[in-house]
């Protein structure tokens, strides 16, 4: 079984890789910006490009270039924090991520379908996969900025 769990994980990961693409170019985006939009929607509040190197595992140049796009892109502006003037804080334009929003609630609609045949403890084994794949990758992002291949 494990055999089987390793080619469709990889298909399953393909395939995610694929529509994020697919859904990227019909945004006009890169797919890391994409990525991006989707981790600052779940942000409470205004952050550090600093904070978007960290939630993406991106290097704090890249994650300027990326906020760069945004910007020009409409869906992100910059402004001075007002508690520490020192600080740049980067923040989602609503008009642009209510779009942004409205296009994945429509491409949700088939998982959320998908979801309601399952009970309530495979969605909960669901949740723990993905909470400890989301964590792994997070490792292994970093093992490979440092040249390695990350923890476990």
């Amino acid at each position: 079984m494990l055999a089987e769990l390793s080619a469709v994980s990889r298909r399953y990961m393909a395939a995610y890789a694929l529509f994020n693409q697919a859904v990227a170019d019909r945004l006009r985006l890169h797919p890391t910006d994409l990525q991006c939009l989707n981790l600052l929607s779940l942000e409470a509040a205004p952050v550090t490009t600093g904070r978007i190197a960290e939630l993406t595992g991106l290097t704090t140049g890249s994650a300027t270039r990326l906020v760069d796009r945004l910007d020009r892109a409409g869906y992100v502006t910059r402004a001075r924090d007002t508690v520490d003037r020192r600080r740049v804080l980067v923040a989602t334009v609503p008009a642009r991520m209510a779009e942004f929003g409205a296009v994945r609630e429509q491409l949700n609609a088939g998982w959320s379908a998908m979801f309601d045949a399952y009970d309530d403890d495979e969605v909960a084994l669901l949740i723990a996969h993905m909470r400890r794949t989301a964590e792994l990758s997070a490792a292994r992002i970093a093992g490979l900025r440092e040249g390695g291949s990350g923890p476990g």
